[in-house]
């Protein structure tokens, strides 16, 4: 059976937040922190996480774990589905889990359930709740390639569209899915 493999997006500025987000305390720990432990607690074997140049993980010992790749997108401000791109180049798995860095309320089994949901479709699925879509996001591995080729530019959405691939939702008990991190508000209101 194919390995699923996870991409973090996390090469953005964080401006909303005013800079930092991604090493901000949640319950304890960097907020990356539990976004990439969701991801190993699910099974996933090998995350690889986008940053973007001269990022510093001070104080996140998670990032040294050996299931977690460290790579960069040279140029992040081309948007975030350059940073997926960067990620897919290093991603050899099947399925590709797709979690931003700031998505710190996924449990581990609404996971396991996108990644099964995956392989058994071999279709792109999303999580949703409550009829909404959010995170994660599972790609069968054989739109990598394809994926590759496309204008950074654009958004993920448009690129799964122009392959006629639209990800098919699958509604999670999980109000995680729609929880990102966006400004310190968001933080203290937060469950981990």
């Amino acid at each position: 059976m194919p390995v699923p493999v996870a991409i973090v997006p996390a090469a953005g500025r964080a401006s909303r937040f005013g800079g930092g987000k991604l090493l901000a305390p949640l319950a304890g720990r960097p907020l990356i922190h539990h976004t990439i432990a969701a991801l190993l607690d699910a099974g996933i074997r090998r995350v690889v996480l986008v940053q973007s140049p001269g990022t510093v993980w001070s104080g996140v010992p998670i990032v040294d774990d050996d299931r977690v790749t460290l790579v960069v997108n040279a140029e992040p401000d081309r948007g975030m589905f350059s940073s997926i791109q960067t990620g897919l180049a290093e991603a050899d798995g099947d399925p590709i889990v797709i979690l931003p860095g700031d998505m710190p309320f996924v449990a581990p089994m609404t996971i396991s359930i996108v990644v099964d949901a995956a392989r058994m479709a071999d279709e792109p699925i999303v999580a949703a709740h409550g009829g909404r879509r959010g995170h994660p996001l599972a790609l069968p591995g054989r739109l990598r390639a394809d994926l590759l080729q496309m204008d950074a530019r654009q958004s993920l959405r448009g690129a799964l569209a122009s392959l006629g691939s639209v990800p098919r939702a699958i509604d999670v008990d999980d109000e995680g899915v729609l929880r990102d991190v966006d400004v310190p508000g968001d933080l203290p209101r937060a469950k981990a």
